[in-house]
């Protein structure tokens, strides 16, 4: 009986998708229908609180018919309101969804707020947490005192970095390149004539800050405004945000409660980071 010789079987190849090469919008894997779907979210603002269909258009740059599905799919999901009178659409409650859920699942935020409303208590001052975002703070807690300077400043609200207690002490403790790279990528305009926008001086102010371990701004955003802040960081040493306490001019007493207000501040971000 003949032999059987076995016939080695040809190599199978297996082809694995590369990893797309463009990045951001130019990317395969971007979806522009969510992307001009928040856009049309985002052309609501405080100054624009209702918006006619072509205010939205232009705003949100799509064409009337886009528009037109955007915001009554955006309806239809009960994230935008429209008056049946006047046509004009504004945002509904349920966009507050998304931020309550933010906050409610932040570990930062639920640490530290037992601190804040104490150091609300002995301060007898507006407190905030803030974290970073870009060339921005913004806000996800506030505990607001009856001498407060900016009582619109609210939870979800967006202030400079480089001109902040808040801000500069968050870039004190990151890597000096990415301090730098974060203050080359903002507006650096004057609020006042004590903002500080020069960049190599604003890093020689963060080696103080970091050496002291506070922030300290008096007048740069708002005149008037005086603001101590401590960054807060994990057991690791990695940025979670920053705790701060706004005093107004009037009941500001110098050097005795800048020392005062961030010996508070320091030993509550302490706390703060041993349980993150």
């Amino acid at each position: 009986m003949p032999s059987k010789r076995k016939v080695a079987a040809a190599p199978v190849e297996v082809v694995v998708d590369a990893a797309p090469t463009a990045t951001g919008a130019d990317s395969t894997l971007f979806v522009n229908s969510v992307d001009k779907a928040f856009r049309v979210l985002s052309a609501f603002q405080a100054n624009r609180r209702r918006l006619s269909l072509s205010q939205i258009a232009s705003l949100a740059e799509l064409d009337m018919s886009a528009a037109q599905r955007f915001t009554y799919t955006l309806l239809h999901l009960d994230l935008l309101r429209k008056d049946p009178d006047t046509k004009v659409y504004e945002l509904s409650p349920r966009m507050l969804d998304f931020g309550y859920q933010y906050i409610a699942a932040n570990e930062f935020v639920s640490r530290a707020t037992p601190f804040l409303q104490q150091l609300s208590v002995e301060t007898e001052e507006t407190v905030n947490i803030t974290t970073l975002d870009g060339p921005e703070i913004v806000f996800l807690q506030r505990i607001i005192s009856r001498h407060v300077l900016t009582p619109e400043v609210i939870v979800g609200s967006r202030l400079p970095t480089y001109c902040t207690s808040s801000g500069l002490a968050m870039l004190s403790v990151l890597p000096e390149a990415r301090a730098r790279a974060i203050l080359e990528a903002s507006n650096l305009i004057k609020h006042t004539q004590f903002t500080v926008t020069n960049v190599d001086e604003i890093m020689e102010r963060l080696k103080r800050f970091r050496e002291v371990g506070y922030a300290h701004t008096e007048n740069e955003l708002y005149l008037g405004d005086i603001a101590t802040a401590v960054p807060v960081t994990t057991s690791d040493g990695s940025l979670v945000g920053a705790i701060n306490a706004a005093v107004a001019r009037p009941r500001w007493k110098g050097a005795e409660d800048e020392a005062r207000i961030s010996s508070l501040l320091m030993s509550a971000a302490r706390a703060i980071s041993s349980r993150l």
